[in-house]
């Protein structure tokens, strides 16, 4: 085995076990949309989930089969019929539905159970458990319009799903449910994942889509000025729906945003949206620091915000130890009151357990990001993390391209985190001036 190898593999395995440790005994519930079943994505799907599963994840998968029940009707000569952004189900399309559901059904078993060969999970078995854990209602008539067959979730079997979990089986729900008298219902893939996901409590609802994520200007095209958001708190994804038009269409902002929000305001602390046509996105998703996607992320236990003047204290008593051992510079009061506004804190019963704060230089478009400190009772829970994400969501709203961090102790935690060492030659000249070279500090760099 090659040095080189060694040298890649042992840093990149250390730095995914914390996450394997993390989510081990978690529920995650998977949406597949129908076109990354159609665009033959099963395959690589299933070693993924397996691989996951196998790490001690349970596994609810939905599936959807949009394109599917389209392609069914096409060739009978009957189009497709939508109002409201849900489809109108008649009998010949309720008669689709139910074939392209079948179909599909047995793909994803199929592929489960072929032992998986020529694959990293060759030889593993995975039980899929499928059923009727879905009632469900009509839509019934809307703005004059009768959506006939098409139906709402009214009931989830929660005991059916958690039992086949604790068997250690996938759980396979589909987008169909039935009526106590046991008519059938086409239902949304989207909002079945979403109601499976809020009834057994999952930790994940994870969405595989056509889409890459949300993007920080999601009126505006894909390019590298405007990235996928790879974080949103609940309240900026609020605020973002309210902003957008109703999503009737996937690739319409709302159209996936709206369930990942109605999940978090209802107990799934994480919901994710990931793009189908990466290889991994799974993967690189729940093992991988940032992410491939955008995770909509409910802060309502801890308050993660922006510091006022009411805060200058509990900074103060926060950063005095590292200031006085060195990990920090000294910061007056005077100093921190005058720029309490460039904070961020993570606030627990009145309790400020980190902080940092950017301080921007528009005209090379970057900003430093300093005095960022985790208490010690908190450290490990993930709060440092927090505080950098939402110093990089301020930098992106300001318009910067990276940030920067000078340290003297913790260059490895920032590195583990996708930052790069640079000179001191590199810092904006206004910040260069400033620059102690007596000190010494480690001059690190993150684009955005």
């Amino acid at each position: 085995m090659s040095a080189v190898f060694n040298f890649t593999f042992v840093p990149w395995f250390r730095s995914v076990a914390p996450y394997i440790h993390m989510h081990r005994g978690k529920t995650f519930v998977i949406g597949v949309c129908g076109e990354a079943l159609a665009a033959g994505k099963m395959g690589t799907l299933a070693q993924d989930m397996a691989l996951i599963q196998s790490m001690g994840v349970q596994i609810v998968l939905v599936y959807g089969f949009r394109p599917q029940v389209n392609e069914q009707l096409l060739t009978k000569g009957i189009s497709p019929q939508f109002s409201h952004g849900m489809r109108i189900t008649d009998a010949q399309t309720l008669d689709a539905a139910q074939e392209a559901a079948g179909q599909l059904r047995f793909e994803i078993e199929a592929a489960f159970s072929q032992g998986l060969p020529n694959t990293p999970m060759a030889g593993a078995t995975v039980r899929v458990i499928s059923g009727n854990f879905v009632s469900a209602r009509p839509v019934g008539i809307v703005d004059g319009v009768d959506f006939k067959h098409s139906g709402l979730v009214r009931k989830v079997d929660v005991a059916g799903i958690t039992r086949g979990l604790d068997m250690g089986a996938l759980v396979l729900v589909s987008p169909f449910g039935f009526s106590s008298t046991g008519e059938a219902f086409n239902l949304t893939m989207e909002e079945v994942a979403t109601k499976v996901a809020i009834d057994i409590q999952a930790d994940k609802l994870i969405f595989l889509t056509e889409i890459p994520g949300i993007r920080v200007k999601p009126d505006e095209a894909a390019s590298p000025d405007n990235p996928i958001d790879t974080e949103l708190p609940l309240d900026a994804a609020r605020r973002l729906l309210a902003k957008s038009p109703p999503g009737h269409s996937p690739t319409d902002t709302a159209f996936y945003l709206q369930h990942c929000v109605t999940a978090c305001e209802h107990g799934v602390e994480r919901s994710h949206i990931l793009p189908y046509a990466l290889d991994g996105a799974l993967l690189l998703e729940i093992y991988v620091h940032d992410g491939v996607g955008t995770m909509v992320v409910d802060e309502k236990l801890e308050s993660l915000r922006e510091a006022t003047h009411e805060d200058v204290g509990g900074i103060l008593q926060l950063i005095e130890p590292f200031e006085k051992d060195g990990t920090l510079v000294k910061r007056s009061r005077t100093e921190i009151e005058r720029d309490a506004d460039h904070y961020t804190v993570v606030e627990h019963d009145g309790v400020i357990f980190a902080c940092a704060a950017l301080y921007p230089y528009p005209e090379a478009k970057t900003g430093e990001m300093a005095a960022l400190t985790v208490s010690p009772a908190s450290q490990g829970q993930g709060d440092g993390e927090k505080v950098l994400k939402r110093i990089e969501q301020r930098a992106r709203a300001q318009g910067l391209r990276s940030i920067f961090v000078l340290t003297t102790r913790t260059m490895h935690w920032f590195l583990k985190r996708g930052f790069e060492p640079v000179s001191p030659e590199w810092l904006p000249e206004a910040r260069k001036k400033k620059y102690n070279w007596d000190r010494k500090s480690q001059i690190l760099v993150k684009m955005l």
